[in-house]
């Protein structure tokens, strides 16, 4: 590859008309194939993925996206193409992760650093925007940070632990509460990273997986909870449900304290039951959560880059574009997984 200054003022080092490797969705599956390289747009950059993790959306929404979604959305990578409106500022080969939503940029939600809730939002890897199952990403330079100082894959874990951040700062804890976490998957997780660095002293995580229950232990966890065996109790002035299943609500409403807070960051596809007068009766409040702000995921990078949340055995797991089929199928049962990363310039090897 040479440097290659295009006649829009955008820069790049990979030539135009080339092909890269992408896992594209087919009929709830996935294939690899080549599909065209993105070209960055006055204010866009392109990224090459060094690692996309899978998300449990990712298992669950596959199967109802049209043929040809590239998926992803935790991404990581470097800068190889910047727009003519940002070249200036995004040097060639900078280390970066993205938010994998692009706004308007002048609305009050764009302004206000919000941007998923943008009318005009792109989604990555849900059908619109293409996602980070793929070699290069395109991106917005607005919602892009610079990842210096760490590993660039360990980027990839900027989404999920700011999924954490967001829903922590909506549950509003603080040191003296009593936190229930239910699910000790990845959210579940960047949840209780964030719990331990607010002061919180009691934290206890329900997770029908020994090895999640293991790993809650080892990132701050008070107490575990196999639900299979046991209930977690009640009485938490803040519950997480972060398993996206029917019954979850009705389990975080037994748990919660009088004039407690629910907050929901599981993704639930299917309608749900429960019964309102439990929460009436303890007079609660109830959250759904989804994103995250600039300013919190900005945070999650810092803290990442600086070494102060400690992710390595957070990461468990690693594949290349040809394996996210399998990797999927597997993650779609419980596993002793947490993070799976896909890294797209692995090259298949026999």
């Amino acid at each position: 590859m040479t440097w290659v200054a295009s006649m829009d003022g955008a820069r790049t080092v990979r030539d135009r008309g080339a092909n890269m490797r992408a896992a594209v969705v087919d009929t709830g599956t996935f294939s690899v194939c080549e599909v065209d390289d993105p070209t960055p747009g006055p204010d866009d950059l392109i990224l090459e993925v060094s690692a996309c993790g899978i998300c449990g959306s990712d298992i669950k929404t596959a199967p109802f996206l049209p043929a040809g979604t590239i998926m992803g959305h935790e991404f990581s990578g470097t800068v190889v193409a910047a727009g003519r409106d940002v070249a200036a500022q995004w040097q060639i080969g900078t280390p970066a992760t993205a938010m994998p939503v692009s706004g308007c940029g002048t609305c009050f939600s764009c302004v206000c650093g919000d941007v998923a809730r943008c009318t005009q939002v792109e989604a990555f890897g849900l059908g619109g925007r293409a996602g980070g199952f793929a070699e290069y990403i395109r991106v917005s330079a607005r919602e892009t940070v610079r990842f210096d100082g760490a590993p660039s894959a360990v980027g990839a874990v900027t989404e999920p632990l700011a999924v954490g951040l967001h829903a922590v700062a909506r549950g509003a804890i603080k040191p003296g509460h009593r936190v229930l976490i239910i699910g000790a998957g990845p959210v579940g997780i960047a949840i209780l990273l964030w719990a331990v660095r607010q002061g919180v002293d009691e934290i206890v995580v329900s997770d029908p997986v020994a090895s999640r229950r293991t790993s809650a232990v080892l990132y701050g966890a008070s107490s575990v909870v196999d639900p299979t065996d046991d209930h977690p109790g009640e009485g938490f002035d803040v519950v997480f449900e972060c398993v996206g299943s029917r019954g979850m609500i009705a389990a975080c409403l037994e748990s919660v304290a009088p004039r407690g807070r629910i907050v929901v960051a599981g993704v639930c596809l299917e309608e749900d039951g429960f019964m309102p007068v439990a929460g009436v009766v303890k007079d609660i409040d109830m959250s759904f959560v989804s994103y995250y702000t600039r300013q919190e995921f900005a945070l999650a990078a810092k803290l990442l880059q600086q070494s102060k949340i400690h992710v390595s055995d957070f990461i468990t797991g690693r594949g290349g574009l040809d394996d996210l089929g399998r990797l999927i199928a597997e993650l779609g049962s419980p596993s002793n997984q947490q993070k799976v990363l896909i890294e797209p310039q692995q090259v298949l090897v026999g």
